[in-house]
């Protein structure tokens, strides 16, 4: 039997970057654990359009000689829920943004990114590519994880906790956005994706 080599596609969130704390702890976790995985945590556009053609284009390189697992966080957590409809890969969601195409409405305007300096408008055309790409009803609820804190002051974390209901749901009191003690957790994410 042919064993696929194993890959981990990690989303970050909005105004992040791979320098985001838990995407350093899972490749540390990999590196030290899991060598054998091949751990992708790529800079993602600050627009929607180019960050959907740039996550195709990685699916689509990384997908057939690999074992492709998901994590997102945050708005990946969001972007992370339609790779995984659209490709059948499982995912672990971070504190996922539900419906960052309403929560970002508050944002349009001028962004700079803390992690990379980058300067950038968020525009109205942002926030309708996002709904775009809005997954209403998960047909495989299966494929997913919901790792969650209630102390999250960015989203409402009821918003995740009833639309990821039929999933598999870690959820956990205080804590906050950036989910305290992440680290807690990569064994078993690795365990949950199959990789």
């Amino acid at each position: 039997m042919l064993i696929m080599p194993s890959a981990l596609l990690y989303l970050h969130g909005f105004n992040s970057s791979p320098q985001s704390l838990k995407a350093r702890q899972m490749q540390d976790y990999c590196a030290q654990h899991r060598p054998d995985i091949e751990v992708l945590v790529p800079q993602l556009p600050s627009h929607p359009e180019p960050t959907v053609q740039l996550l195709n284009e990685l699916i689509t390189r990384f997908s057939e000689p690999h074992q492709l697992g998901l994590v997102g966080s945050s708005l990946g957590g969001f972007l992370a829920t339609w790779l995984s409809e659209r490709y059948q890969l499982p995912a672990v969601l971070v504190n996922p943004a539900v419906r960052p195409y309403e929560l970002l409405q508050d944002y349009v305007g001028e962004q700079v990114n803390p992690y990379t300096q980058e300067r950038y408008t968020l525009e109205a055309a942002d926030i309708n590519a996002l709904r775009e790409i809005d997954v209403p009803v998960l047909s495989h609820p299966e494929q997913f994880w919901l790792l969650q804190q209630e102390g999250d002051e960015v989203l409402d974390y009821r918003q995740a906790v009833a639309k990821f209901s039929a999933s598999q749901q870690t959820v956990e009191p205080g804590g906050d956005h950036s989910f305290v003690g992440f680290e807690r957790y990569c064994g078993d994410i690795l365990q949950f994706l199959g990789i």
